[in-house]
């Protein structure tokens, strides 16, 4: 007894949470499969090191503000293009984060474009890497706010330290000239040092809808789209295939 708990004591002392959690099952079962010490320890730092690669991924995940969770195995792309999927694996591999471009998702409501730009996050969280998930027009809220506040630099640098800035639905809200200009600012400091995935359903031409301002709009679509993976997604809307198979079975379950 008096061993077991200089063990928790230890293991508390040393932040060895899997060990703390868990002393008693595993002496027990080190024991019935009468692993030599060394097995002993060696299982131990492997399962420690799990469960903190796991709080890890938790703790990324909660601070990235996802909408919803979707993983790239969830993500369906039966509905896409053979040019678009062809797309989705190349992005799932990540490398465009590796190497500091951007990521844009162009097409009208409904092709996945948000669960796409989820599922991609997601994917950087089970690397160790760090996600901002923001919607544009919450993001107008949060920069005036800011500006509102006399936080709009502390606001600038929590852009810069994410792996992966996701903007989703750019173009169902405008901004004014002094918030354009905040957001080009973020864009800039992360261009060539951090990745962006942005969702719109306006094509880049359109995007002077949303700045009002044709040489601001210019520069911004010049630092994102610089070496960028373009996907145009534009086709059918999910969302109505998905509609129309439950209308199906709710018709054959009432036949």
């Amino acid at each position: 007894m008096q061993r077991s708990e200089e063990l928790l004591a230890l293991a508390r002392g040393l932040k060895i949470g899997y060990l703390r959690d868990n002393l008693g099952p595993f002496v027990l079962e080190a024991a019935s499969e009468g692993w030599s010490l060394e097995d002993a320890l060696c299982e131990l730092f492997s399962r420690e090191a799990e469960s903190r690669r796991l709080s890890t991924l938790r703790r990324h995940v909660k601070d990235a503000g996802f909408p919803y969770r979707m993983t790239l195995g969830e993500f369906r792309t039966q509905h896409l293009s053979a040019e678009v999927r062809r797309d989705v694996r190349v992005l799932s591999t990540l490398q465009f984060v590796d190497e500091g471009r951007n990521a844009v998702l162009v097409g009208n409501p409904g092709v996945g474009k948000t669960a796409l730009a989820v599922a991609l996050g997601m994917e950087c969280c089970q690397g160790g890497g760090t996600v901002r998930f923001v919607s544009v027009p919450n993001l107008v809220v949060q920069v005036k706010e800011a500006m509102s506040l006399n936080e709009i630099t502390r606001f600038r640098k929590s852009f810069d330290k994410p792996d992966l800035v996701v903007l989703d639905d750019l173009g169902y809200c405008s901004f004014d000239k002094e918030c354009g200009e905040v957001l080009f600012n973020l864009l800039s400091n992360r261009n060539g040092n951090g990745s962006m995935v942005v969702t719109t359903n306006l094509r880049f031409e359109r995007w002077n809808e949303v700045f009002n301002d044709e040489v601001l709009t210019g520069a911004i679509v010049d630092r994102l789209a610089h070496k960028a993976h373009v996907v145009d997604m534009t086709g059918e809307s999910f969302r109505v295939i998905e509609t129309g198979e439950w209308m199906r079975k709710v018709a054959q379950a009432t036949e």
